[in-house]
Order: C-alpha cells, then structure tokens, then sequence
C-alpha cells in the first residue's frame, strides 16, 4: 500500500486519528477514547496499525467500523437547529453582550464625558466568563485520561428550560458514571459566599433563594430525560464559601473541585467505585438531552 498519512479531527466530540492515502482517500481512523482503530473495505491492517504504531496506546481494538448504535442513529437523524451540542457555555448571553456598547464609547446623547454606566462592568459579563471556566473544565473531563478505557463524561452547555422562571436554569448538563447533573455557576470574583439552605449570598447583595431554583431545574432535567438528575452548584472564584448547614441533596463545590464531578470512584466523587452509568447508559441520555424538543416535551414531532 502507498505511504499513509494521518491527521487527528475532533469530530462529534470524538477524539480522532484518520488514516488516509496521499491524495485524502480515508483507509482507517483510530477513535481514542474507544481504543479501536476501525479499517474501511480494502485496508491493509498491518500498513494502517505501522501509520498509528507513534499514537497507539494501551489495549487497542482493530476490525471494521462498529455497527452505528440506536444513540448514533438519533443523532444522525437529529436536525441542526434541534441540537443543543453546539452550544457554548453562556450561550444566550453572546447575543445580549454583544449588543452592548463598548465600554467608554460615547453614545449618541452623551458626546461629551462616555456615559457612566457604559464605564461600569455588564454583571452578565462575569456570569459568561464564570460559565466559561467551569465549561472548559467540564469539556475537558471526557478527554481525561482517567476515566479509563471506554468510559467518557458527556457534557451539554445552556440547555433550554421553555417555560421555565428565568432564574430556573441549567448552565451545565454532566452525564457520566456518575449519573446526570444539572450544574448552575455562580460569580463570586473573590467576594464572600455564604449558603443556608436555600439561601445564597454573595459579598453585600441580597441573598438569593438560588439552591430552591437549582432543584427546580434538576426537577425539570429529570422529567425531560426520565432518571434521576442531581443538583450542583460550582462556586467560581470565591474568597471564602461558607455552607451551614451542607444540603443533602446538593452538591455545592468550588470552581477548583470540578473534577471531582467526573465521577470515577476516587474520594470525593459523586458516586462509590464504577459509578451508576454504564457507558451504553451515558451515550443514550446522551442522545436524549441534545435534542432541544426533549426540553419542550416535543420530541419526535416536527
């Protein structure tokens, strides 16, 4: 067989390797997290595994491309607009933010000094770069080595709630062995946080009834995907967090302890060794939760 070449793609969250001839005709690809490197018809199998021999590691899996499972199947059939994948942590606050003016720029009718409050930080501007960092921990859980092999975390960011109080949300949706969160971050930039169930405060602002909205959101995660969802609360950049007393029904962490949520059986997880979800489990809620007709009781009607 000609020199094969490979090129990795992160492709539907899947952490890949393609193998493909000079001209880009693909032969094989190796799918990391799996640890199976899958050959297309007329794939020479000892040229494809000394293209990846550099990138191979641990037990790896080689025959042709597994039989698509009812979850990939969905997925495939899933329209674009109906997908929540895509989103990006603080989704529906890019549009507002983005409309805004920049700071100190002088509007319209005031030419003069730039406008007070266009000198004074957007709130909304702390709350997308706090959904950020807890995001970005999160995304990076299912790429950790340490889930072990076949196990991944499954991760949606801005998952709609139609209907719902607009204080009623779910920044982060995390299914993994650990079963399903629903994940509400909360700015603290190095102010105070203080919990009493359900109460929360944060630095001198009124506290907030904000743990009774957490499980008014697992509630509704619940009935949309039919098993049980857990309520967490990511404090990000507090300088102290205090809870009196802890809630026993919600998980309340600091922007440091995200991967703890991973939930892999070590201390302080949020379930004992093997965790709840089996892989399969996962990858069908999976399917289930980025469908944004699932959220507004519609699925399977267009």
């Amino acid at each position: 067989m000609t020199r094969l070449r490979v090129a990795p793609a992160l492709r539907h969250c899947q952490d890949r390797l393609y193998v493909t001839l000079p001209d880009g005709t693909g032969v094989a690809w190796y799918d990391r997290g799996a640890g199976r490197v899958s050959l297309l018809p007329g794939a020479g199998r000892e040229e494809v595994l000394a293209a990846l021999a550099p990138y191979l590691s641990g037990e790896v899996t080689v025959g042709p491309p597994p039989v698509p499972t009812p979850a990939e199947l969905d997925r495939l059939a899933l329209h674009p607009d109906d997908d929540l994948a895509p989103n990006r942590p603080g989704e529906e606050l890019y549009a507002v933010l983005d409309g805004l003016p920049a700071p100190g720029r002088a509007s319209a009718v005031h030419r003069g000094a730039p406008h007070r409050a266009a000198l004074r930080r957007d709130p909304r501007q702390g709350e997308l770069l706090a959904r950020r960092i807890v995001g970005d921990q999160l995304d990076g859980l299912d790429r950790s080595d340490g889930l072990g092999p076949g196990v991944r975390v499954r991760v949606l960011h801005s998952v709609p709630l139609p209907g719902a109080d607009p204080a009623v949300r779910i920044d982060h949706l995390l299914i993994g062995p650990a079963g399903v969160l629903a994940i509400r971050t909360l700015p603290a930039r190095d102010r105070r946080v203080r919990v009493a169930d359900p109460m929360v405060r944060t630095g001198f602002s009124a506290p907030v009834p904000l743990l009774g909205h957490l499980r008014e959101a697992a509630e509704r995660a619940s009935g949309a995907l039919a098993t049980a969802v857990r309520p967490v609360l990511v404090v990000v950049g507090a300088s102290r967090l205090r809870v009196v007393p802890a809630p026993v029904d919600v998980r309340i962490v600091r922007d440091t302890e995200v991967a703890a949520l991973a939930g892999v059986g070590g201390p302080g997880d949020l379930a004992g060794p093997g965790g709840v979800l089996k892989p399969a489990d996962i990858e069908s809620l999976y399917a289930t939760a980025r469908d944004r007709r699932a959220w507004s009781g519609g699925r399977g009607a267009r």
